[in-house]
């Protein structure tokens, strides 16, 4: 993977997602300041903040999102829709909770889809076993 190529790519992601005006800029602006979010690629659904290791549509679900509430505060949910991580008063904390959870390993976003990557991340594991 080119990680020129998966700069540009999720850079043009952060622009999409400052674009679309769907997440409060606030939520956006705490995530971006985050090192370890910045490389991930961003992406919206109903008001939500997501991040995915890969740039590839359908992307991962395998990282926390946050909803906006109203009054102003955030809710921390996931990876999955059906796991929920709980309340933050501010935008710096519900981004803190995100990094709190993310996976083991999780570095730059992926230039590709899911399937693509889980095909790079088992050959990677192989080449390591290999020369173990």
């Amino acid at each position: 993977m080119d990680k020129d190529s998966s700069a540009s790519a999720v850079e043009a992601g952060w622009q999409t997602v400052r674009d679309d005006g769907r997440v409060r800029p606030e939520l956006l602006e705490a995530a971006y300041a985050e090192p370890l979010l910045r490389p991930l690629f961003p992406w919206t659904g109903m008001s939500e903040l997501h991040f995915s290791r890969c740039t590839g549509g359908r992307w991962t679900w395998d990282i926390p999102y946050v909803l906006p509430v109203v009054g102003g505060t955030y809710w921390v949910a996931g990876p999955l829709r059906t796991e929920t991580v709980g309340p933050a008063a501010t935008p710096r904390e519900a981004i803190a909770m995100v990094i709190e959870r993310l996976p083991p390993g999780c570095d730059r976003a992926f230039v590709g889809t899911p399937e693509e990557l889980a095909a790079h991340e088992a050959r990677t594991r192989n080449q390591g076993a290999d020369g173990a």
